[in-house]
């Protein structure tokens, strides 16, 4: 049986005087009893999809039913009979759990005598029992997503509409929450359409949704899309990986090419061509992955150009500091807590240095501190050769930092943006002059120019921050989580700048949860509780996860095998 059918489905919005057409004559179904994945780039069209079909648009053409009901005659009961957890779910920080659990109980309409008993399954699931007196605004982040998810359930719906439930969250907490999910499909009966912008996890669903444009380019199961990418898909080994990449990506019949490990990953436009003109030390076949038929199918669709020759001319010196960043027993403490707990690690000039850990390991706190926002407890710290105790606002005029939220003004245009940050950077007029049309240019916004910032997709969004960020062509960039909810092919021309910037001689600092990313950096620090779990090249780390069971782990099961082994230790 099909538990949610939309047929010819069609949505337009107006934006500051513009037309967005979001579906395109949509037409699919879903069957009952399964997780299907809805998967597409930025502006593709998800979104507007789950809120109609949890009745909270109306269509402009076209219908579409869920649990056998028309969404659009029948909203309220379909709101009654399904569960929604938007993107931005609202749970009130300043409330306990339990208080949180209460409230969307009573707006649920859960009678009181019913409970105690799905309390406890919830919090049972969700591991959040010992919680129920906490906060919610001081709970991590994975911890909010689980509440979320639990108040979402407080009445068990027969359909689940999750929107991107696990953005912005670490892979230990994603695993747990994929838990939860297949749980509620095994036991309850419960079917789930999941929208995510992470591959592996579209490849867990028994199908997906493939959308583009507000149109649907594919449905089936995962195998659909990878078993056509047989017979084109190569491992390429040898030195300088970031710069054979960037060789290779150029190369006529290349589609795509990503460092992974020690090797980089090709896909070729077609099975049999000749790979003679790669001009590599080694070629490997390798099996294809769902992300591969992903980007084949949509990088022919999609205008990009690539990023690997970025002019960005970065105002460090090639024979200044060796050791751009320099941390030594570094340590932060919030009352009693220390969030930082004695770490110390260094970042070469040029390098692009990962730092990773779960939500509450100390990334954050290490990263304010780094950037002059937040002062050391105790320890050394030094950035661009300069001490942060007493040369901290010299030092941030050689930084550049792009963080989580984007830190842009979305009642500003796009232009008004990058002015105000070239001021805030105190840059001549004649420079700002120059920088501004760099920056239209560098990263194709010239079409958007007058555009509000708020109202800019996703993809767009993360464009103009990083634009911001470089107005004044730091020596040193930060990047906290620049990636978190971006579509693959967003994360892969944003990776092709970073690349072009670190061989231009500029450092990179990066945190993400995204652990594929871990293997574009040169060389990773894991953190948990505050301290370095370990800090070596991405190859080496996960070679310390090797075991009979998993011979070939990847960075995300290495990463939440040291986590785990560092829980367990400390317990």
């Amino acid at each position: 049986m099909d538990i949610l059918e939309a047929d010819n489905l069609s949505k337009r919005f107006v934006v500051e005087g513009r037309s967005i057409q979001a579906l395109d004559g949509v037409s699919f179904s879903i069957r009952e009893g399964c997780v299907t994945g809805l998967i597409g780039p930025d502006g593709a069209g998800k979104t507007t999809l789950m809120r109609l079909a949890a009745g909270l648009l109306v269509p402009d053409r076209g219908t579409l039913r869920a649990l056998g009901l028309d969404a659009t005659r029948d909203a309220l009961k379909v709101q009654a009979a399904l569960g929604y957890m938007p993107q931005r779910f609202g749970l009130y920080e300043d409330l306990t759990v339990q208080e949180n659990l209460d409230l969307y109980a009573d707006l649920q309409g859960v009678p009181r005598a019913e409970r105690a008993e799905r309390y406890g399954v919830l919090t049972r699931m969700t591991a959040l029992s010992e919680f129920a007196n906490r906060l919610a605004g001081h709970l991590s982040g994975g911890m909010k997503q689980k509440l979320g998810l639990a108040c979402t359930l407080v009445r068990a719906p027969r359909l689940l509409l999750l929107d991107e439930p696990t953005v912005g969250v670490d892979p230990v907490s994603r695993r747990e929450l994929w838990v939860i999910i297949e749980k509620l499909v095994k036991e309850e009966g419960m079917s789930v359409l999941l929208s995510t912008a992470y591959l592996d996890e579209a490849e867990r669903c028994e199908q997906v949704v493939l959308m583009h444009e507000g149109k649907v380019l594919m449905q089936g199961s995962p195998g659909d899309l990878s078993a056509p990418m047989s017979g084109r898909t190569w491992a390429a080994k040898g030195k300088r990986l970031r710069e054979m990449q960037a060789n290779l990506a150029g190369k006529p019949g290349v589609v795509d090419a990503q460092v992974q490990g020690d090797h980089v990953r090709l896909v070729m436009e077609k099975a049999g061509m000749s790979l003679e003109h790669l001009e590599v030390e080694s070629m490997e076949a390798v099996k294809p992955r769902f992300e591969d038929g992903y980007v084949d199918l949509l990088r022919a669709r999609m205008q990009s150009r690539s990023h690997e020759g970025m002019s960005f001319h970065a105002a460090v010196e090639k024979n200044g500091e060796a050791s751009m960043i320099q941390v030594e027993n570094l340590r932060r403490s919030f009352g009693d807590f220390w969030a930082v707990d004695g770490i110390s690690f260094e970042v070469r000039r040029g390098e692009i240095f990962g730092l990773l850990g779960a939500n509450g390991a100390g990334k954050s706190t290490t990263f304010r501190m780094l950037c002059g926002l937040l002062p050391a407890s105790s320890g050394s710290l030094k950035v661009a050769g300069l001490d942060l105790r007493h040369a901290a606002s010299n030092a941030r005029a050689r930084i550049g930092y792009m963080s989580q939220k984007f830190s842009l003004y979305g009642n500003l245009s796009v232009m008004q943006n990058l002015t105000f940050f070239a001021s805030a950077y105190g840059l001549p007029k004649k420079v700002r002059r120059d920088r501004l049309d760099w920056a239209l240019m560098e990263f194709e916004l010239e079409k958007h120019a007058d555009q509000l910032s708020g109202s800019l997709p996703l993809g767009f969004k993360q464009r103009l921050a990083m634009a911001c960020s470089l107005m004044h062509q730091p020596d040193i960039l930060f990047l906290d989580e620049p990636t978190s909810g971006v579509d693959p092919l967003a994360r892969r021309e944003f990776w092709q700048r970073i690349n072009a910037l670190a061989r231009s001689g500029v450092t990179v600092l990066i945190t993400t949860h995204f652990m594929e990313e871990a293997e574009y950096c040169d060389r990773v620090a894991i953190m948990a509780a505050g301290r370095i779990l370990t800090l070596a090249e991405p190859s080496i780390i996960k070679s310390q996860a090797i075991t009979e069971e998993n011979p070939e782990p990847s960075m995300e099961d290495a990463f939440i095998h040291l986590v785990e082994n560092a829980e367990r230790e400390a317990a």
